[in-house]
């Protein structure tokens, strides 16, 4: 009767492990939004759980089957026999759940680091854009056209280690058919904005070092023309005060 039972768990175990299976392993899963893909890795989490529960049930077999071989050999063998076929399905399965929770897990944390590189990227693009917007109607001043310009020079020396990420994080999802049509329309829209911005800003900060380098050279001009009023003024003074008639100067004098 105790072989009778044992048989009966051991294929009730083997039952279970096949169910698992199918539902765990053999279904076709398509994560179009993020909520299905973080339901699937809650739902892994779970079914890890579950099996390695089941060790504990697998151990009192294996015990429960050796204690028998003592007792009575040719059951024992029997017993042992099935027991091997589920202790390996058993590991199998372990495996197999352990893998695939794993790599769900990797790709929900890849989905939240290229949310995260967008967040980032996004925050420095508006930042970009009001430092655009700054240097519109500026006052005809060198030092507020100087300042402008090294405001928008510093926004645009930032680095493009982010935007490789959320290229190479992107493009990885893609390729593995998870969230490909959220994540190509975030990526769209990323894209396009920072084209535009990239473009205007470039823009701006050429015309900015164009219009310094006309106000230096004006302000240059201007230096000099004041040099040379103030040497004129000096000359001047100097025949009035020696009381030269004009018509006895040379002609720039008069």
């Amino acid at each position: 009767e105790k072989a009778v039972n044992l048989k009966k768990d051991l294929a009730e175990m083997q039952e279970w492990m096949t169910q698992a299976e199918e539902e765990y392993l053999e279904k076709d899963f398509e994560y179009k939004s993020p909520e299905e893909l973080e339901n699937a890795v809650e739902e892994m989490k779970r079914a890890k759980e579950d099996v390695l529960q089941k060790e504990v049930r697998v151990k009192i077999l294996k015990d429960n089957i050796k204690m028998l071989a003592t007792k009575v050999p040719s059951s024992g063998q029997d017993l042992a026999s099935e027991l091997n076929i589920v202790l390996e399905n058993y590991q199998l399965l372990c495996n197999r759940i352990r893998g695939k929770c794993h790599t769900l897990e990797e790709v929900w944390s890849c989905w939240i680091e290229l949310l995260q590189y967008l967040d980032l990227e996004t925050a420095w693009l508006n930042n970009l854009e009001e430092r655009v917007q700054m240097t519109e109607n500026l006052p005809d001043k060198l030092d507020a056209v100087n300042d402008a310009l090294e405001s928008l020079e510093s926004v645009l020396r930032h680095p493009a280690d982010n935007r490789t990420q959320i290229r190479e994080l992107g493009q990885t999802l893609i390729d593995g058919g998870i969230l490909d049509d959220i994540i190509s329309e975030k990526l769209e829209a990323f894209n396009a904005r920072y084209e535009e911005l990239s473009h205007l800003a470039v823009s701006r900060q050429i015309a900015l070092e164009q219009q310094l380098q006309t106000m230096r050279e004006t302000d240059h001009m201007l230096q000099v023309l004041q040099e040379n009023l103030v040497e004129l003024d000096r000359q001047l003074t100097s025949y009035l005060t020696d009381r030269v008639d004009a018509f006895q100067m040379p002609q720039e004098a008069q």
